[in-house]
């Protein structure tokens, strides 16, 4: 058995919108080789069986790397396939209800905007935090922004790790990274790119290099 590395740095969440001539679990396995430490599964416009199938893929690819597989708001898909977690926002169940239907060894993260949210969700049982919109982005049409004065704020309020997200990309990584954070999560700053094992790649080596 793989004892998987629960590791924040580089945080890929999926999208389809992003897809070229591969499927996702092809650009997803790209991403791993290029050096992802965590995935998130997100879909919000497909049934509950099609996002059944998909995440059994994903978690096929996953798996196979040792890399933590996350669920986006489905705590049921996250059941379905063995996920190693869930991620929760606003508007879907309660860290504290997550943490009880997931049981103490599944990871349960939050997504939070403020410190006292976060200060609120380490306290039901997150084990890490999700942190933005940092900056603009076209991945989510609604959206809180924090700007890096509040997202050091949060890291420094919480023993929890947290991940920044929103509209980060190469060039804005290392001012990110200043803050203290565990991480960054991103969307087209590896999927939209043509090539994603090394636009990886050379994402982790800048979070690398300004985190240590």
């Amino acid at each position: 058995m793989i004892v998987k590395k629960r590791d924040l740095t580089l945080y890929l969440v999926t999208d389809r919108r992003w897809l070229g001539r591969r499927s996702l679990e092809e650009d997803v396995e790209e991403a791993l080789l290029g050096g992802a430490t965590l995935v998130q599964i997100r879909e919000k416009e497909i049934s509950s069986r099609a996002y059944l199938e998909l995440a059994r893929k994903v978690k096929a690819v996953t798996d196979r790397h040792g890399i933590p597989l996350i669920v986006n708001d489905r705590i049921d898909i996250a059941l379905a396939v063995d996920a190693d977690g869930v991620h929760v926002g606003p508007d879907d169940l309660p860290v504290s209800v997550a943490r009880r239907l997931l049981g103490p060894d599944k990871m349960v993260g939050a997504s939070a905007s403020s410190v006292e949210e976060a200060l609120a969700f380490q306290a039901q049982g997150a084990d890490y935090l999700g942190v933005g919109a940092v900056f603009p982005t076209a991945t989510k049409k609604v959206t809180e922004k924090v700007d890096l004065e509040t997202l050091a704020g949060i890291k420094a309020a919480v023993h929890i790790p947290v991940a920044a997200i929103g509209g980060i990309d190469a060039g804005n990584a290392p001012e990110v990274m200043k803050t203290g954070v565990d991480g960054v999560a991103v969307v087209s700053a590896i999927l939209s790119q043509p090539d994603i094992r090394e636009a990886t790649r050379a994402l982790l080596s800048k979070l690398n290099k300004e985190g240590s």
